[in-house]
């Protein structure tokens, strides 16, 4: 069976977009209308500055006891977040999220255009095995090669 690519596996889902000057407030808003875990913040001209993901609410805004209608999300953002071309298997991409501690990776295209953002659950039970197989061949690799 062939593996699936990231793009495949977000499907045509809007990509979810906010300015760096909007509120962390407005920002949950987006994200919760439209039950994603993650928005894009990009400029005027679409290009992408950063990412604002449910943990970076948590930790930066309610753990911190931030006012969240005062604090732009240009203030709590992830800046020039990793990214993933749409080609990218599942299983790459979900070794990727694990190797960085992410759960969300933005998919760009080649000419910048950006497709979506790939969620850990966006992956299939056989792909997280092939994931957490390669991590292990990996770290196998790379402990024959200290030794």
């Amino acid at each position: 069976m062939t593996e699936r690519t990231v793009l495949q596996s977000i499907g045509q889902r809007h990509v979810l977009t906010v300015k760096p000057d909007a509120s962390s407030y407005h920002a949950a808003c987006a994200m919760t209308k439209a039950h994603c875990g993650s928005i894009l913040i990009v400029d005027d001209a679409g290009a992408m500055l950063g990412i604002l993901t449910e943990r970076d609410l948590m930790t930066k805004i309610v753990a911190q006891r931030r006012d969240p209608e005062a604090t732009p999300v240009s203030a709590i953002m992830t800046h020039n977040p990793h990214f993933i071309a749409p080609q990218t298997t599942v299983s790459d991409a979900v070794l990727i999220m694990k190797r960085h501690n992410f759960r969300h990776l933005p998919v760009v295209s080649s000419t910048s255009q950006l497709l979506g953002v790939f969620s850990i659950r966006d992956a299939m039970p056989r792909e997280l095995a092939e994931a957490e197989t390669m991590a292990d061949e990996i770290d196998q690799e790379f402990t024959n090669v200290l030794s």
